[in-house]
């Protein structure tokens, strides 16, 4: 009876020494478990809101690029436009923009005479609106050919019928015509480029393939901040005033 009342005797100190132990250890592991919790909502939400700010940011550039298109639509209601349309981010000429002859480079009085009319609208726009301000990139003149006649000939005629539209755009179209004014020239010169695209993008007839295009380009949101984050090298302006001279006549051989 002695010896089992120090059995319970040690028994009872064993567990009194150990017990604080174990609360100690289970309070720690609580806490920890916690601290983890927090830690990971904490994470969450900042992911959560970075993608959210993300989220509204690209659906601000894309309602600016949509209202932009939107309102160069609205320009090509007006009579002298009729049956130039807005197809996406593209300016679609239709009949208008079409070459008549295989082979042929040269626009016509009348198809000049629509492009000196509709740039300037253009360029206005992409100076006073937040997508052209902000979100622009570039304008593309894509020259197109026909199926027909050699690919590498056609490659050529396209960028020729590209070029074409850039020279007339540039130069004084003569005819009592005046040229359009320096900043919208330097601004052709600096952000409108040559495409060519040969048996690319072929319509149903031949005639409707040898056509011209505008197709608008504008920044992803990593462009844009890269742009912010470190500017592009300025143009020298004083050289490019100098190199756009409105009485050059057009390099490309008149076909």
């Amino acid at each position: 009876m002695i010896g089992g009342l120090k059995t319970a005797s040690g028994r009872r100190v064993r567990e009194e020494g150990e017990k604080p132990f174990w609360i100690s250890f289970s309070d720690l592991m609580s806490a920890l478990m916690v601290l983890f919790l927090v830690a990971m909502s904490v994470a969450l939400l900042a992911v959560t809101s970075e993608a959210s700010t993300t989220e509204k940011l690209e659906a601000e550039r894309s309602q600016a690029i949509t209202d932009f298109m939107r309102e160069i639509q609205q320009i090509l209601t007006a009579k002298e436009f009729e049956g130039v349309k807005v197809i996406g981010n593209t300016i679609d000429f239709g009949p208008r923009g079409r070459f008549e002859r295989e082979g042929q480079n040269q626009l016509s009085a009348a198809q000049r005479q629509l492009l000196l009319q509709f740039t300037p609208k253009l360029l206005d726009q992409l100076r006073s609106s937040e997508a052209g301000k902000h979100w622009f990139k570039r304008a593309v003149v894509e020259g197109y050919a026909s199926r027909s006649g050699k690919y590498l000939f056609n490659l050529n005629l396209s960028l020729e019928r590209s070029e074409r539209v850039i020279c007339d755009l540039l130069r004084d179209p003569g005819n009592g015509i005046p040229p359009l004014n320096l900043d919208d020239r330097m601004l052709i010169a600096t952000q409108f480029f040559v495409g060519g695209g040969s048996f690319n993008s072929l319509q149903p007839t031949a005639l409707e393939s040898r056509r011209i295009e505008f197709k608008l380009e504008f920044k992803t949101r990593k462009e844009r901040d890269g742009e912010l984050a470190s500017p592009p090298v300025k143009i020298d302006q004083v050289a490019l005033i100098q190199a756009l001279d409105t009485k050059e006549p057009c390099p490309i051989v008149n076909r």
